[in-house]
């Protein structure tokens, strides 16, 4: 067979290392040696000797699903092969966890992760938010964590001097060193959605980064999510 399809752009190689690679910006591939995690639903394709098993609720958790009507359902992927997996076309990213680590995470933009890695459920300041900005997962350990964002994420610098305000339904995650708290705004509400009531943001203060998305999730998709 001939034609672009099948030019290298395209053609997968043989894995040269065990563990996550982006395989491109819509994917990403697992080379498994072991065990590791991933969404449920995201495998698009396996190759080699690999078993697949449920592992309940996963990140968010009971307590997730009962408060927001969210959760992430995870799957152990164990054995000798390669696995490719993705979630929508959102483009895929990795995050490399050292010791010492600690990186917050919306549970919806998990796609897969490394064993190795362990998570917490963490609750955000304040209340009555009922998207995404309740609850989100904390990864500490050794290891890569997959993510996938609605278009190329922005990546903005946090200091003392510049707290960050992030629209809570756009927020991906943040790293280790930052505080959170709510902050409406009453004058953004006649700005923003169409009008009447207060702005909800999370705002971030401290040293570090927050992962922004270029995108909100409406009613409507989150319960899809």
């Amino acid at each position: 067979m001939k034609g672009d399809l099948f030019s290298s752009r395209h053609m997968v190689q043989p894995a040269t290392a065990p563990g996550m690679t982006v395989q491109n910006a819509k994917c990403l591939r697992y080379a498994v040696n072991g065990e590791m995690l991933a969404r449920q639903g995201a495998m698009v394709a396996y190759r080699g000797n690999l078993q697949f098993e449920r592992k309940g609720q996963g990140v968010g958790g009971m307590l997730k699903r009962a408060v927001t009507g969210e959760g992430l359902p995870l799957m152990a992927v164990r054995g000798q092969g390669e696995a490719w997996f993705a979630h929508e076309a959102q483009n895929c990213f990795i995050v490399e966890v050292d010791p010492g680590d600690e990186f917050t995470v919306n549970g919806r933009n998990v796609l897969c992760f490394d064993s190795t890695l362990s998570y917490r459920i963490a609750t955000v300041k304040g209340a009555g938010i009922t998207g995404g900005g309740l609850f989100n997962s904390v990864f500490t350990g050794h290891g890569r964590l997959g993510l996938v964002c609605e278009g190329d994420p922005l990546v903005i610098p946090v200091s003392p001097q510049y707290p960050v305000y992030v629209d809570t339904d756009a927020v991906v995650g943040w790293t280790a060193g930052l505080a959170t708290s709510l902050h409406r705004s009453q004058s953004l509400g006649s700005m923003l959605r169409g009008g009447s009531g207060e702005a909800v943001q999370l705002v971030l203060q401290g040293e570090g980064h927050v992962v922004v998305r270029p995108s909100e999730v409406t009613p409507q998709k989150a319960q899809q999510h």
